[in-house]
């Protein structure tokens, strides 16, 4: 049986803020990563999908640059959510977070046949600025780290002008 993340924060995102291809619930193309809280520590598992291959039988670097991105803007808006006395699922909106900065090491190929999990570990370093180390296995075997650095999303992005 595979594992899954149950309560997500993408799915407390409000209809406006779910159409990211990388993790909005409504993007009916997009991968619809979902990262919950496991202790203290966020995670994510996403199967890539045949499409999702570099060469046969490996994942694209692409996806898994996209999987540590959602994951720490998921992971921004979890930490804020709990460090302002919330929960996912408890009917108070989250932040949202949009990515300042992504840094992707691949550390080795990737299968494109199993289960990713990107496990993140949250470092606040700002009031509106949070760092997240993501780590990605593919069954038990690293294959990719990451930091995200993700701040709360500016006032302007909630307009199309």
């Amino acid at each position: 049986m595979e594992e899954k993340v149950l309560k997500a924060i993408q799915d407390d995102y409000p209809d406006a803020f779910a159409w990211c291809y990388g993790c909005g619930r409504l993007n009916k193309n997009g991968h619809h990563f979902r990262t919950g809280w496991q202790g203290e520590q966020t995670r994510t598992i996403y199967t890539p999908r045949s499409e999702h291959i570099a060469i046969p039988g490996f994942v694209y670097g692409g996806l898994i640059a996209s999987l540590i991105d959602c994951h720490g803007t998921g992971s921004a808006a979890l930490a804020l959510h709990r460090k302002n006395g919330h929960e996912v699922g408890d009917g108070i909106e989250p932040p949202r977070f949009v990515t300042a900065s992504l840094k992707v090491e691949f550390v080795r190929p990737t299968p494109n046949d199993v289960p990713l999990i990107a496990v993140g570990k949250i470092q606040e370093i700002h009031p509106k600025k949070w760092k997240f180390d993501t780590e990605v296995f593919a069954n038990e075997t690293l294959c990719a780290r990451g930091e995200v650095v993700a701040v709360v999303m500016p006032s302007t992005f909630t307009s199309k002008e």
